[in-house]
Formats: structure tokens, sequence, C-alpha cells
């Protein structure tokens, strides 16, 4: 299938590199050190959430801004040998002129700045937690993101891995691509579905992108 866009919107864990080692391993511990228990943090999904809304589900408000600090450190920490590259990411990537793609992520932006660095990855344009008051499942991030490359939101196309990206791709009135990097195909709504960003080839046009992608 071919699709052309102004601009193509990617999630970071999950679509562009993988951290979810250090991401469980982080939490974990955290979890630990706020007295959380097994059954309550288990009932929490954490992929594809803002730390904020993850805190405040477990914790009382007067503790979050304490605990957010916490987890973002260990997190950054962490980073070291706990991030890689996804297949037909830096493949993709290098296709595309600078301008005509963004990152937009639920992480803060010092994580996803650690994260990206620490895969070789250095975006022009990103949309992190700290630029936005609703995050996704909310097509803020994205129609954020849209604005910051002064694009269309109907002519941008939404790369994600979780179902609160692809809601927030969709919400936004975007082109939403899923990949099966971290959930099954049934549990995600999307335009198109592929096992990852190998299965997409781009090619740069006059006044946007051309990509294909392979179902």
């Amino acid at each position: 299938m071919k699709i052309h866009a102004e601009a193509l919107l990617f999630d970071n864990d999950g679509t562009l590199v993988s951290s979810m080692e250090s991401v469980n391993r982080c939490w974990t511990r955290w979890a630990h050190e706020y007295g959380i228990t097994a059954e309550d943090f288990a009932r929490i999904e954490l992929h594809g959430r803002p730390a904020v809304e993850i805190a405040a589900d477990l914790l009382p408000p007067a503790v979050v801004p304490e605990a957010l600090a916490r987890i973002e450190q260990l997190e950054v920490e962490d980073v070291a040998g706990g991030v890689q590259l996804l297949p037909g990411t830096a493949a993709l990537l290098g296709r595309l002129p600078a301008d005509r793609w963004a990152v937009v992520t639920s992480a803060t932006r010092r994580l996803a700045e650690a994260r990206l660095e620490e895969a070789g990855i250095r975006p022009k344009a990103m949309i992190a937690a700290d630029d936005v008051t609703r995050g996704k499942p909310d097509p803020e991030p994205y129609l954020r993101a849209a604005r910051l490359l002064g694009v269309d939101p109907a002519r941008c196309v939404v790369f994600e891995d979780a179902p609160a990206g692809l809601a927030a791709g969709r919400a936004a009135g975007m082109t939403t691509v899923a990949l099966t990097t971290t959930h099954a195909a049934s549990a995600l709504i999307a335009d198109i579905v592929v096992p990852d960003l190998s299965s997409v080839s781009a090619q740069a046009t006059v006044d946007g992108v051309e990509i294909t992608t392979a179902e």
C-alpha cells in the first residue's frame, strides 16, 4: 500500500527503539520503593502512557511529584545498554528529510533524549510529555507535532505500537500505522498493521514523503 504524506510522526519506545527490559526493571524497583503491592502494580498499563498518569493511579497526590522525579532518574540512569534500535528504524529514518518527521513520546523530554541519544537518533522535532497538558490517548501530542512541523494533521501518518497512541492518532484525524512489536494485531486498531518498520519504505518527494507498506 502506498500513502503520500506531508509528515511522519513516530512514537518512540516500541516503535523506533525498545527499552522494555529497562522500563520493567526500573518501574519494578520504583514500585518496591514506594510500597506498591504486586497486585496493584500488575493492574496498571505501563506502556504508552505518561509517567505522571501511572504515578497518579498508584500514589496519593502529595507524593506524585517526588515519585515522578525518582522514576525519571532511575530510567535515565538505566539507559546505557538498555535501549536497542528496532528493525527498520535506521533505514527508514535515513531516507527522511529532517523537517518531515518528528518523535511524539509519552516520556519526559529528558528521558526521551537520553534514550534516543543512546540509539543514535537525533530528531529535529519532538513532542514529549513536558510539552502537553493531556497525553495519549488524547490527540494533543500529535496535533502539537503537526503544528510544530507546520503541516495539516490530515496529511500526517502516525506510527505506533500501543492502543493509546493509535487512539491519539485517530482522534487527531491522522492516518495510523500499527506495529505489532509489543501488542498482538487483534489489540490494535489502525488503517494499516505491520510487524515493524522494516515493512515500511519511504521516498522523499517535492512536497512530502511517499511511504510504501508491506501488510
